[in-house]
C-alpha cells in the first residue's frame, strides 16, 4: 500500500471581489470550493482542467502562498492548518513551486548563482564555504554549465530559465514540488526536454509532484495518476492508464477527444462543449457542469454529485453513477 505525503481534505479557498457599505461580502469567487485528494510518496499527481478552474490557486495554497479559506491539509500526517506562521514556515523547505512563467519568478537583479543559493542560505543549509559547490551541482543536475552561474536570467532561453527555476525548487531538498505548469510557457520543442528532466530528476531525488497542466496530452507524460478539476472542484480522479482507457466524467471525455493525433486508427469523435465556463462567482447549482453537458440529466441541476468510486481507485463526480 501507497504512503500518503499530503492529504488535502475538503479544502477551500474564497476571494472577496465585492462588499456593500458595511464592508461585509456580497460577490465571492470560489477558486477552490472542498476539493479533497491524497498525494503518495514518490508518485507524480497530475491536475488538469480550463485556465480559471482553481489550479494553481489549489498548488499555492499547499506552498502556503494563498492561505485556505476552510478544509484540513495533512503533510507526512501534520495537520499544517492547525499550525502558527512560525511553525508551518518549518515545513516550507519540504514543499517548493516550480512556477509557469520561468522569467517573471527570477529576480532580474542576481545572477543564476545567487539566485540557486539563496534559499541554502535563508534555511541555513549549509556552510558558507560549500554553498557555491551545492550550486554547481544543482545547476550540472538541470543540464547547466558552471560558468553559466554568474550570469543574468536575461541572458539565458526560456527553457535554460526553467532549469533554473527547477534548480532553484531542489536547493532545499524538498520532498514535494508543486509543477504549476512549467512547460506551458516554452516551445514545443523545449517542452519535452524539461518533462523528461523532471522525470529523471524524480528518480534521482525521490521527489514528490504535484503536476498542473492545462491538456491530458502534457499530463499523460509524467503522471501516475490524474485529477481532472472543473470551476473549483475535482470531477475525475484515476490511475493514468485508467483515465486515458476508460474516461467516465463526461467533462474528461471531451477533453481527451480534444488531444490531436496523427494516427487516423486512433481518431476519436472530437466532442465539442456549448457555452462558456460559468462564473465562480455565481456557479450552477448541482452539478457545476450541467449547463455544458452532452449528458446532462434532470437531477444534475438539483444535486451536486459527490466523488465516488466507480472502480478501484477510480473515482468520479456525476449523477449518471448515482
Amino acid at each position: 500500500m501507497s504512503e500518503v505525503l499530503m492529504d488535502i481534505q475538503n479544502l477551500a479557498k474564497h476571494f472577496v471581489v465585492d462588499t456593500n457599505f458595511l464592508g461585509k461580502p456580497v460577490a465571492v469567487l470560489k477558486a477552490v470550493d472542498g476539493v479533497s485528494f491524497s498525494i503518495n510518496k514518490g508518485e507524480a499527481f497530475g491536475l488538469v482542467g480550463e485556465s480559471g478552474c482553481g489550479k494553481t490557486t489549489l498548488g499555492k495554497i499547499l506552498v502556503n502562498l494563498y492561505r485556505q479559506t476552510s478544509g484540513k491539509l495533512f503533510f507526512e500526517g501534520k495537520d499544517l492548518i492547525a499550525l502558527n506562521a512560525e511553525q508551518r514556515r518549518a515545513y516550507s523547505k519540504d514543499i517548493q513551486m516550480i512556477f509557469q512563467d520561468p522569467y517573471a519568478s527570477l529576480n532580474p537583479k542576481m545572477t543564476i548563482g545567487d539566485i540557486i543559493a539563496e534559499p541554502i542560505f535563508i534555511n541555513r543549509l549549509l556552510p558558507k564555504n560549500q554553498v557555491e559547490e551545492r550550486v554547481i551541482y544543482l545547476l550540472n543536475c538541470v543540464g547547466l554549465a558552471r560558468h553559466q552561474r554568474n550570469r543574468y536570467p536575461h541572458e539565458f532561453s526560456g527553457g535554460q530559465r526553467q532549469r533554473v527555476g527547477i534548480a532553484r525548487a531542489l536547493a532545499v531538498e524538498p520532498k514535494l514540488i508543486v509543477c504549476d505548469e512549467p512547460v506551458s510557457a516554452l516551445d514545443v520543442s523545449i517542452q519535452a526536454q524539461v518533462l523528461n528532466l523532471l522525470s529523471d530528476l524524480q528518480d534521482e531525488f525521490k521527489l514528490t509532484y504535484l503536476f498542473i497542466a492545462h491538456g491530458l496530452n502534457v499530463v499523460k507524460h509524467i503522471s501516475d495518476r490524474v485529477g481532472v478539476m472543473y470551476l473549483g472542484k475535482l470531477v475525475e480522479i484515476a490511475p493514468k492508464k485508467e483515465l486515458y482507457a476508460n474516461p467516465q466524467h463526461p467533462y474528461t471525455q471531451a477533453l481527451l477527444s480534444a488531444i490531436p493525433t496523427i494516427n487516423p486508427e486512433k481518431k476519436k469523435e472530437r466532442i465539442i462543449l456549448q457555452g462558456d465556463v460559468p462564473s465562480p462567482i455565481n456557479p450552477p447549482a448541482g452539478c457545476r457542469f450541467c449547463s455544458r453537458c452532452f449528458k446532462e440529466m434532470d437531477s444534475c441541476k438539483g444535486n451536486e454529485p459527490a466523488l465516488k468510486e466507480v472502480s478501484p481507485d477510480h473515482f468520479v463526480a456525476c449523477h449518471l453513477f448515482d
